[in-house]
């Protein structure tokens, strides 16, 4: 029942070239950069990634995206990815761009053994019809776009059937988990984490405090260790080392003179 992992190196080292994985986090917050860092200095390649988004800055999937150790991406936000949007055009990349509640719930569902489900998000428009661009051919056409789904009605309202994500590998990064895989995300870094944590047959959690089991209280607990294989306690400095995408600082208001 210890899933404890001496390093992140050895956590990912059967993370082989050409394998799928979900990502958790959101622009800077909760992404599993240790993990990524791992996977990049392993020379993993031809990766395809299930994330919101491919890094931010310089972090997180950003470092393997710069790389050119990403062959497809399953995504809802380029963002101001630069070198994403700009790999994306030249047809470098394959990316698959879907409405982000969809994107969450094809992975909880891929997690919960639901193959697919109905949604009307998407419904008369490309996502649903097909055409969508997800590979350019470099000058401006397309090469690959995306095939028409299966739209039904229900009570007299149209529905697209989408599918539930599974794939090999699962990367999130916790505030807190135990040696049995529980997890406790803190505030908005739950946010695709627990999802792609059940979308992944392994899932690896770098977490920045480890404690011993029944120190959670299971009312605490966002995700069961069920859904964990691998865990690896991050160092102090690797738990402090948080960025911030826009740094907004407001003017000091004005002082005010008064006479006598």
């Amino acid at each position: 029942m210890d899933k404890v992992v001496a390093s992140a190196g050895r956590a990912v080292a059967d993370v082989g070239d050409r394998a799928s994985l979900a990502v958790g986090g959101f622009g800077l917050s909760g992404v599993p950069n240790v993990l990524i860092k791992a996977l990049h200095e392993q020379g993993t390649t031809g990766l395809s990634v299930v994330s919101n988004n491919c890094g931010a800055l310089d972090s997180g999937l950003a470092v393997l995206l710069t790389a050119g150790r990403i062959a497809r991406v399953t995504g809802s936000y380029i963002g101001t990815n630069k070198e994403f949007a700009r790999q994306y055009l030249a047809g470098e990349i394959e990316v698959e761009m879907i409405p982000q509640g969809t994107l969450a719930e094809r992975l909880r569902a891929g997690g919960a053994g639901i193959p697919a489900f109905y949604t009307p998000a998407g419904v008369g428009t490309q996502v649903a019809d097909g055409g969508l661009p997800w590979r350019y051919d470099g000058t401006g056409g397309v090469a690959l776009a995306s095939p028409p789904k299966e739209v039904r009605v229900f009570d007299g309202v149209e529905y697209v059937l989408e599918r539930g994500i599974r794939t090999d590998f699962a990367l999130v990064r916790a505030a807190k988990g135990d040696r049995h895989g529980n997890l406790v995300f803190n505030k908005s870094s739950r946010n695709f984490n627990p999802l792609a944590a059940m979308a992944g047959r392994v899932t690896i959690a770098e977490v920045e405090e480890l404690v011993e089991p029944g120190v959670l209280e299971p009312d605490q607990v966002h995700l069961p260790g069920i859904f964990v294989q691998r865990v690896i306690e991050l160092s102090p400095a690797q738990a402090a080392d948080k960025g911030i995408e826009r740094r907004t600082i407001s003017a000091p208001p004005a002082r005010r003179t008064v006479s006598n």
